[in-house]
């Protein structure tokens, strides 16, 4: 397990942050900022102790003000600036940039248990089964338990089995021979011998149809595949992961799955709860997904209370996805430096067996005309307003911002938007 290295000084002027990185279970070292440190190993250092730092460390700053995150560059090591109000997001984004790129973000003690188990696991060889509604990480958790394997020098390979047509799943899994069919011009080898001696994760293995379900079982119970066309089997090596969206329980007593490949993949079983049940994992997920999403060079889009708050509050039917969504299209089109409550275009969902012009909240969705109408008029709106800015200023970006009241990096936006919606 790695450990985050944390300085004296800096566990000190923030002495909530050991709790939480201990709390969604990394691995905190109390350090002095003057020992030796292992080769590439990063540490998180309080702003005092600057001219200890290289461009690895984390330098922390707790103060009151605009929040801010300035990601390492050019040799200069990554810096973090944040009051009390901002507190549980600057946590968040401390936690997203010290934890190893393997490990999926989580902020709930569940999930950090959940992540624990799956670590445990890992070691083993045993078939691991995953379920989670669609968009909760079952594949992130999959490539987790790989990292943390002795197979992970060896191939991942994954593949949903809603996405293959069924009339070509059997080549695809188990390879073929050249002529085996129409179109057949050369032999595949197939997912199975393309992970050998790595994993393969089986994603959506509920929609799997009966017959290749059996053809499956075999595979795993005797790890060996028949090529479609050839008439001698192939030995391979392969660790089995599988994930599903749906209760493969009640699938088998429906007789839409075999009860014994049920049974067969069913060792080491992990379930993802919803996203709307993990309301800390939103706000670790949050910091994680803007991170990644803000252009190098680019000012981090820090949310402000409201607008977290908000992402917290949410449903997120569309699970992580959504919230992926929903976070790309505030950092390119908010009104100024931070992701305000009005920037998240969050659409609630309607209730099963319920008028869909009518939301969760019971507020009219407007009709879709109407919200073309409207969207219009605000960007007409803010065309002129720009304009007349741009035009006051001789041209001259950064006052035009100024007297907009956003940055002069929003503005560069708000007129990329403009020219393409022209």
């Amino acid at each position: 397990m790695t450990t985050i290295g944390l300085t004296k000084r800096a566990a000190e002027a923030n002495p909530a942050l050991a709790a939480w990185l201990s709390g969604i279970g990394l691995s905190v070292a109390i350090m002095d900022v003057g020992l030796p440190r292992g080769r590439g190993e990063g540490r998180v250092l309080d702003a005092s102790e600057i001219e200890h730092a290289t461009h690895r460390d984390l330098i922390v700053e707790c103060a009151d003000g605009t929040p801010e995150f300035v990601a390492a560059a050019a040799g200069r090591p990554a810096r973090i600036r944040f009051g009390f109000s901002d507190m549980a997001f600057g946590l968040a984004v401390i936690a997203e940039h010290v934890r190893p790129q393997d490990r999926p973000a989580v902020g709930e003690p569940a999930s950090a248990r959940l992540l624990a188990l799956a670590d445990r696991i890992a070691g083993s060889d045993a078939t691991v089964l995953i379920l989670g509604e669609t968009g909760t990480g079952k594949e992130g958790l999959a490539r987790f338990v790989h990292a943390r394997s002795p197979r992970v020098q060896q191939p991942f390979v994954a593949v949903n089995c809603a996405a293959l047509p069924e009339t070509m799943l059997e080549a695809m899994l188990f390879g073929h021979q050249k002529g085996a069919f129409t179109g057949a011009s050369g032999a595949g080898e197939g997912l199975f011998r393309a992970a050998h001696g790595g994993m393969l994760f089986l994603d959506e293995i509920g929609e799997l149809p009966l017959a290749l379900q059996a053809k499956l079982l075999r595979a795993l119970q005797e790890k060996e595949v028949l090529p479609v066309g050839a008439t001698q089997t192939v030995k391979v090596d392969v660790r089995i992961v599988a994930a599903a969206n749906r209760d493969l329980a009640a699938e088998v007593d429906a007789g839409r799955f075999r009860a014994d490949l049920y049974w067969r993949l069913n060792v080491m079983p992990l379930t993802l709860a919803p996203l709307a049940e993990r309301r800390q994992d939103v706000r670790a997920i949050a910091a994680a997904l803007i991170l990644r999403h803000t252009p190098a060079g680019q000012m981090f889009a820090w949310p402000t209370v409201a607008a977290l708050d908000r992402l917290m509050a949410h449903r997120w039917p569309g699970n992580v996805r959504e919230l992926e969504n929903v976070l790309q299209r505030a950092i390119l089109l908010r009104d100024g430096d931070r992701i305000e409550a009005g920037d998240l275009q969050i659409h609630a969902a309607a209730p099963r067996h319920a008028d869909p012009s009518e939301a969760v909240t019971g507020e009219s969705v407007p009709d879709r005309a109407t919200s073309l109408r409207l969207a219009d008029i605000a960007r007409s709106l803010q065309a002129r307003a720009i304009e007349e800015a741009l035009a006051a200023t001789n041209g001259h970006r950064v006052r035009a911002a100024q007297r907009l009241g956003i940055s002069e990096r929003t503005l560069r936006y708000r007129l990329a938007d403009l020219r393409t919606a022209a």
